[in-house]
C-alpha cells in the first residue's frame, strides 16, 4: 500500500506542474516560446572576477540597502547568469535559491522589492528543476557566500518531472548509465568528469599537432574488419545489397595513408567489437591510432611517455596522480614523472614465475607448463599464445607503475615486424599502468610477401572457428606491395586513459551514454518512476509485475543438508563492485563483491545466459560466505550468489535475488 500512495502522490506532484505551465501559457507567458537569453556569465567567472564585479547598494538613513533600479547599476557591474533551480527557500518578501549552470552553482537572492509583486508571486511558483536566467548585481552577504542579488528573473523552461530527491542524491548505476542527464545534473562530480575528458582529447590534438601529426577520418562499414583479434558487428548495406562489418580499428586504413605518402596521421574514432561488457570494455569505444614513418618501436615509447607526461601535467596538474580512494588509502600513486621501465614479456614472467620460455623450444613443452600451472589452454595454441596465457594470468595486474612490456611472441601479432635477433618475437610494446593496457605499438610491418604468409596462417584460424581472428585484405596487401616506408604505429583506448586520469572506477564513467541492454516500456517506466521519487531500489522490474507461479526453490540438495546445517549458511548482502564474463566460459560470471569486510571477495556464478555482467553491477544481491572455497575454471569462488530457478515451458530459468540498495554491504540476513 505505501508504494501505491507514493505513486499517487508522485502523479499528482507532476500534475501541478502541467498545471503551472498551463497556467503560465493562458497569461502570455510560456517559457517554451523564448528563444535566446543574454547569459554574460558563468558561476565560475563571477567568483574568479568577485572583486571587479561586487556591487555596494547605497544606503538609507537608517543603513539599510536602497533598492536600486537596474539601469542605475554600473554597466560593468550587471551580471545574466542562466542555470537550473537546484534549492528554493522562500521567507515572505525575499527568498533564496540555488542556480547550477556548467561550471558550479551560486546563490541568488530574490526580494518582493526588486522584482514588484507580480513577478515575486511568479517566482515563488517556480519549481526545483525549472531552468532560470537572472539578471542583477554580485554582492557577499552575511556569511560571506557570494551571491547574485536578482533585478530580474525569467524562466526559460518549466521542468515537467521531479529531480530525484536532493539528500541521497542519484546513486543507482543502472539510472546514472541509462538517464545520463540527470546522473549530469545531479551530481557535479560527474559533469567535471566529462568536462575533463574533453579536456584530455584536445589535449591530445595539441601534443599531436606540436609534432607536425594530421588528423584524418577513415570508414566505419567496411567488408573486411581487420587490424585486431576481435569479433566484429555485422550489418547489410541495402544500396549495394552488400554485407559489411563495424570497424574493430583504424590500422589498415590508415597505413594506406601512410604508403600514400602522409608521413604521420592519426585518427581519434570510435570502434565496435561484438565482445562482452565489463568494468574495462565497452562493445563500442573511442580509439586513437597513429602511423609515423622512419621511425620504431622505440620511436612509439618516446612519443608515449612524453605524451602521457604531458596529459598528466596539463589535465591533473602534475605528474603524480592518484587512483583510488585516497581519504581511505586504498588506492595507490601512480608516477608518471620517473621514466618508464621496459620488459620483455618473457622477462616479466620470469620475474613473476621464475619460467623462462626463452629456454622452451617446443609447443608441447610449454603446454607441459601450463598443465603444471593450470593455465587453460586449446588444442591450437602454440608457444607464443602460452606465454600470452601466463602473461595475463601472472603478470598484467602486478603492473602499477607505468611500464613498457616489449617484444611479443609472433603468434599474438599477426601485422608486426619480426626482430632480427629473434624470428620468434616481434617488435612489440604494450603500456601497462594500474594493472591495465593503456595502448599497443609495433614496429609496423611493411614486407608484403611475409604479411601475406602471416594473412594464410590467420584465415586457417578463421577455418577453424576462431571469430577474432583476421583475413586477408588484398587491398592493403597491394598497397603494401606498393611499398610502405619503416614505420611505427600505436593504438590507445582513450576510455580507459580517461578513466585513469579521471580517477574513475568503470569504463562506463568516462562514456556518456554506454552500453546497456535495453528495457522494455514497462520497465523504462519504472524506472523513471523511482528516479522520480529518488528511491530507486536497484530492481529491474517491480514486484507487482512478476509471475510468481513458477517460481520454485532450488532441490538440488534436499537429500544433502538438513536444517541444522542451512542455519549454519552465512547469509549477507553483498554489492557487486564488478562483474566480468569467465574467458572460455559461457555460462560462468566473476563477481567481485563489497562484503562489508573492507577485502573484496570473489564469488563465481552460472548465470550468465540471463544476465550480462554490466546489468549486475552496483546491484545489491544475496550471498551464502562461509562456504569453503571452491575452484571453477582455475578461479577459487568464494561463496554462492543465491538465485530463484523459474520453470517456463518446462524450461528451468534463473533469477538473481536483488535486494534494496540502501542494505549496507555485510549486512546479515535472519
Amino acid at each position: 500500500m505505501p508504494a501505491k500512495n507514493n505513486s499517487q502522490d508522485n502523479n499528482q506532484l507532476l500534475q501541478i506542474r502541467r498545471d503551472k505551465l498551463a497556467e503560465l501559457q493562458a497569461a502570455g507567458r510560456d517559457p517554451f516560446r523564448i528563444t535566446k537569453y543574454d547569459q554574460t556569465n558563468h558561476t565560475s567567472d563571477i567568483r574568479e572576477h568577485f572583486d571587479e564585479l561586487e556591487f555596494v547598494p547605497p544606503v538609507d538613513e537608517e543603513g539599510k540597502a536602497k533598492v536600486v533600479p537596474l539601469e542605475d547599476i554600473p554597466e560593468g557591474k550587471v551580471v545574466s547568469i542562466a542555470g537550473r533551480m537546484m534549492f528554493k527557500r522562500v521567507m515572505g518578501k525575499a527568498s533564496f535559491a540555488n542556480l547550477r549552470d556548467l561550471k558550479g552553482d551560486m546563490q541568488i537572492y530574490v526580494t518582493r522589492n526588486d522584482l514588484g509583486d507580480d513577478e515575486y508571486a511568479y517566482f515563488k511558483k517556480y519549481d526545483v528543476g525549472d531552468i532560470l536566467g537572472v539578471k542583477g548585481f554580485v554582492f557577499k552577504t552575511k556569511t560571506g557566500e557570494i551571491s547574485v542579488h536578482a533585478k530580474e528573473v525569467t524562466l526559460l523552461s518549466k521542468s515537467l518531472q521531479i529531480l530525484p530527491e536532493k539528500f541521497h542524491g542519484l546513486t543507482d548505476t543502472d539510472i546514472r548509465y541509462r538517464q545520463r542527464y540527470l546522473d549530469l545534473i545531479m551530481n557535479p562530480d560527474v559533469k567535471e568528469t566529462f568536462v575533463k575528458r574533453s579536456q584530455i582529447i584536445a589535449e591530445i590534438r595539441n601534443f599531436l599537432a606540436k609534432r607536425n601529426f594530421m588528423e584524418v577520418e577513415t570508414p566505419m562499414l567496411v567488408h573486411n574488419a581487420g587490424g585486431a583479434a576481435a569479433r566484429p558487428f555485422e550489418t547489410h548495406y541495402n544500396s549495394l545489397d552488400e554485407d559489411v562489418k563495424l570497424r574493430i580499428s583504424l590500422e589498415l586504413y590508415l597505413k594506406r595513408l601512410i604508403v600514400g605518402g602522409l608521413e604521420r596521421v592519426y585518427e581519434i574514432g570510435r570502434v565496435f567489437r561484438n565482445e562482452g561488457v565489463d568494468t574495462r570494455h565497452n562493445p563500442e569505444f573511442t580509439l586513437m591510432e597513429l602511423y609515423q614513418a622512419y621511425t620504431d618501436y622505440n620511436g612509439m615509447m618516446e612519443l608515449t611517455e612524453s605524451m602521457f607526461r604531458h596529459l598528466a601535467e596539463k589535465v591533473c596538474g602534475g605528474t603524480k596522480i592518484y587512483y583510488g580512494d585516497k581519504e581511505k588509502g586504498t588506492g595507490v600513486e601512480i608516477d608518471l614523472g620517473k621514466p618508464f621501465r621496459k620488459l620483455t614479456m618473457t622477462e616479466a614472467i620470469k620475474e613473476e614465475t621464475g619460467v623462462d620460455f626463452d629456454a622452451v623450444s617446443s609447443d608441447e613443452e610449454a603446454k607441459k607448463i601450463a598443465d603444471d600451472h593450470h593455465i587453460a589452454y586449446e588444442d591450437r595454441h602454440k608457444k607464443g599464445d602460452i606465454v600470452n596465457l601466463f602473461f595475463d594470468e601472472y603478470c598484467e595486474d602486478k603492473m602499477i607503475q607505468p611500464t613498457f612490456i616489449m617484444d611479443h611472441p609472433i603468434e599474438i601479432s599477426p601485422l608486426t615486424k619480426k626482430k632480427p635477433s629473434d624470428p620468434s618475437k616481434v617488435e612489440r610494446f604494450e603500456l601497462y599502468i594500474n594493472g591495465w593496457e593503456m595502448c599497443n605499438a609495433y614496429s609496423e610491418l611493411n614486407d608484403p610477401i611475409d604479411q601475406r604468409e602471416r594473412f594464410a596462417e590467420q584465415d586457417k584460424l578463421a577455418a577453424a572457428g576462431d571469430e577474432e581472428a583476421n583475413h586477408t585484405d588484398e587491398d592493403f596487401l597491394n598497397a603494401i606491395e606498393v611499398g610502405m616506408p619503416p614505420t611505427g604505429g600505436i593504438g590507445y583506448g582513450i576510455d580507459r586513459l580517461c578513466m585513469l586520469l579521471t580517477n574513475s572506477e568503470a569504463i562506463r564513467d568516462v562514456i556518456l551514454f554506454p552500453t546497456l541492454k535495453s528495457l522494455d516500456a514497462s520497465d523504462t517506466k519504472s524506472s523513471c518512476s523511482s528516479t522520480q521519487n529518488g528511491d530507486n531500489n536497484g530492481f529491474f522490474t517491480p514486484n507487482s509485475q512478476i509471475d510468481f507461479s513458477g517460481v520454485k526453490v532450488e532441490d538440488f540438495l534436499t537429500d544433502e543438508v538438513d536444517f541444522d546445517t542451512f542455519c549454519k549458511s552465512d547469509f549477507r548482502a553483498v554489492k557487486v563492485k564488478e562483474c566480468v564474463a569467465v574467458p572460455k566460459s559461457k555460462k560462468l560470471l566473476q563477481f567481485t563483491l563489497d562484503d562489508g569486510t573492507g577485502t573484496d571477495r570473489t564469488i563465481l556464478s552460472g548465470i550468465h545466459k540471463y544476465y550480462e555482467p554490466e546489468e549486475l553491477v552496483g546491484k545489491t544481491l544475496l550471498a551464502i560466505v562461509n562456504l569453503p572455497p571452491r575452484k571453477m575454471m582455475g578461479i577459487d569462488s568464494c561463496g554462492m550468489i543465491i538465485s530463484a530457478v523459474d520453470e517456463r515451458n518446462g524450461e528451468e530459468e534463473l533469477h538473481v535475488v536483488m535486494l534494496d540498495n540502501h542494505i549496507p554491504a555485510g549486512a546479515r540476513m535472519c
